[in-house]
């Protein structure tokens, strides 16, 4: 698929058929339990909940009273409980209790746990081990993706990360690959899959053969989707670690977007009040500043303000019937932008309070001399000052691993030295964070040795062809690092600008964080698309320390429209700005680019997911 002169992106799948399937499915299940019941959730799948099937739906199908599974004696007066869970071992101790206590006094009713989006053994073992199995009826709400935007599906499995890349449980792979399968039954087959990563690897294993065992069902029909990319969070750690700069990732990073919605508070609405709202492409103003720079933001609102007088302004020289034709045709439409506009700018000026206040524009800075690998011990000594001044734990945590990613692992000296003050600044109970952070790859120290990153590289030069990778083995075996600097430069990831970067008219992806870098996850995808494959990026795979795979598959008939819109799958988490990064790549190469993802991330839920201290 080599890149042709620019065209418009095609439409992307039509995602409300997963809400209509999840919906009509949960329905299933609540009737199988005939007569009033009580439905207890777990805070986790309210959110998500709500945006398949509402309180309405819900009291439709017999639930008569909703309660949130919290660590509390329940109240329900019910003879039948029906428990909407993640398969966690906490939730069906608390089941268990319930159970018991019935028990205990004597009190029989009925019950019925529903797991979703699957069901794992170790829940039927507690189940057995609490005594209660015989008593409780279990179902599979297989509930796998959330449709967040027309172009951006989540799991909500925000644990995935931690689960996965720092404990090694491998328990969601399966989840991965049945989300894979179901949207490969309904807008595929997938003619072509790409990716990179040992979990990657792994979920494309387990999805393909779930493809061999449901063969034949989607062979004969026009695909929606012809490729597929599926990508690790620990291939690119970097872009995670960056401060945010499109609106999109900054609304993220202040104010905490879940599940496509934000509670945008007094500071923002101008009132006592605070308002919920869902940020998504039916937002006629957040669709058109979403992916912007923020430095273009404020320019645009004010435009878009100026517009709406205009519109507000034509009612002056109206006749009775144009009135009442504007009344009840464009009015209603003229208010829900005017409260949606003054919400926006409301957001942007507590985004800019906040930042001013934090000396966005110095950290930024910090920031791009890391990735630059320019003025390191300056950076170092920013980092001490922000640790000193006990700024943030999470932020302080945050630049020592950009540092460390971005200098493939820290000196013995700075690393103790950093580690030191950090303890001594936010407590001595993050001893076990920085365990985990050295687990994960993300704050490392050298081990000797390992400053001959000159000398590997010129190895590398050597040792291209895979016969001959035993001697790059053994560097890789030394540590398996970020190699970022390496990275960076086979594939350009730092723009070389002459003069200042446009950010109103951007020319590549680097826009995202200011013209200074552009997004390494992106930038694989971009060349694996461009190359159809790997060839020619063996040395880039090597530094990332391999787990790559490709399959091409010869398509009947291939339509131009389905060959253009390529499924972007990250295993770990994806950012705001890696979408806004995508789309703009999207836009300049006629491509439509859909996200599936198992949660959003972002600097500070990484951090929170290392955390051992209760912050």
């Amino acid at each position: 698929m080599a890149f042709a002169g620019r065209r418009d992106a095609p439409d992307g799948p039509d995602f409300p058929v997963l809400k209509r399937l999840a919906r009509d499915q949960l329905i299933y299940l609540l009737e199988q339990l005939p007569g009033k019941k009580d439905l207890f959730i777990e805070a986790d799948l309210m959110s998500p909940l709500d945006r398949i099937a509402n309180v309405s739906i819900l009291k439709q199908h017999e639930v008569d009273k909703l309660f949130k599974v919290e660590n509390k004696p329940i109240v329900s007066t019910s003879d039948q409980l029906c428990f909407l869970v993640r398969p966690r071992i906490k939730n069906m101790k608390y089941i268990a209790d319930i159970v018991n206590a019935d028990k205990a006094m004597g009190r029989s009713r009925k019950y019925k746990i529903i797991f979703s989006p699957q069901k794992f053994y170790t829940c039927e073992l507690v189940l057995e081990e609490e005594g209660i199995y015989g008593d409780v009826t279990c179902d599979e709400w297989a509930f796998y993706l959330l449709p967040l935007d027309d172009d951006l599906l989540s799991m909500e499995l925000p644990e995935f990360f931690r689960d996965y890349f720092l404990e090694g449980d491998q328990r969601w792979i399966s989840t991965v690959a049945r989300a894979l399968q179901l949207l490969n039954s309904l807008f595929g087959p997938f003619a072509n899959t790409y990716g990179i990563g040992r979990c990657a690897k792994m979920v494309y294993e387990v999805w393909r053969e779930l493809v061999e065992e449901s063969e034949g069902d989607s062979q004969a029909r026009r695909p929606d989707i012809s490729h597929v990319f599926l990508m690790d969070r620990d291939v690119d750690y970097v872009t995670a670690l960056c401060s945010q700069v499109v609106y999109e990732g900054l609304v993220d990073d202040t104010f905490r977007i879940k599940c496509g919605s934000v509670d945008f508070g007094p500071d923002v609405t101008s009132s006592d009040r605070s308002f919920k709202v869902l940020l998504n492409a039916q937002d006629k103003v957040f669709s058109e500043i979403r992916n912007e720079h923020f430095s273009n933001v404020f320019g645009f609102l004010s435009q878009k303000a100026r517009n709406l007088q205009t519109q507000y302004d034509r009612r002056r020289g109206m006749d009775i019937k144009q009135m009442k034709n504007f009344v009840s045709q464009e009015l209603k439409g003229l208010k829900q932008e005017h409260r949606l506009l003054s919400l926006h700018i409301g957001a942007c000026e507590s985004i800019m309070k906040k930042k001013t206040k934090q000396d966005f524009q110095e950290l930024l800075k910090t920031e791009h001399s890391l990735l630059e690998g320019f003025d390191i011990r300056e950076s170092a000594s920013y980092i001490e000052e922000h640790i000193d001044r006990q700024v943030s734990p999470s932020e302080s945590l945050r630049l020592m691993c950009l540092l460390s990613v971005t200098e493939n692992g820290l000196i013995p000296k700075d690393y103790r030295s950093l580690k030191t003050q950090y303890l001594q600044s936010y407590g001595p109970e993050h001893l076990l964070t920085f365990h985990n952070l050295k687990r994960i790859g993300l704050l490392t120290e050298q081990a000797p040795g390992e400053t001959l990153t000159a000398v590997e590289s010129k190895v590398s030069k050597l040792v291209t062809d895979r016969a001959a990778g035993k001697l790059t083995d053994a560097f890789n075996s030394l540590a398996r690092k970020s190699n970022f600097r390496g990275i960076s430069k086979k594939l350009g990831l730092i723009p070389r600008v002459d003069g200042e970067y446009n950010l109103k008219v951007p020319r590549d992806m680097a826009y995202v964080f200011s013209g200074a870098y552009v997004p390494l996850s992106c930038k694989i995808i971009e060349q694996v698309l461009e190359r159809k494959g790997w060839l020619g990026l063996e040395e880039v795979v090597r530094l990332l320390n391999g787990n790559e795979f490709a399959l091409t598959e010869p398509v009947e008939n291939p339509a131009w429209e389905a060959q253009r819109v390529i499924l972007a799958v990250f295993l770990g988490g994806c950012t705001f700005s890696e979408i806004s990064a995508l789309r703009f790549l999207g836009k300049e190469k006629g491509y439509k680019f859909i996200f599936l993802t198992t949660a959003i991330t972002s600097s500070a839920r990484l951090m929170d997911a290392m955390l051992e201290a209760k912050v």
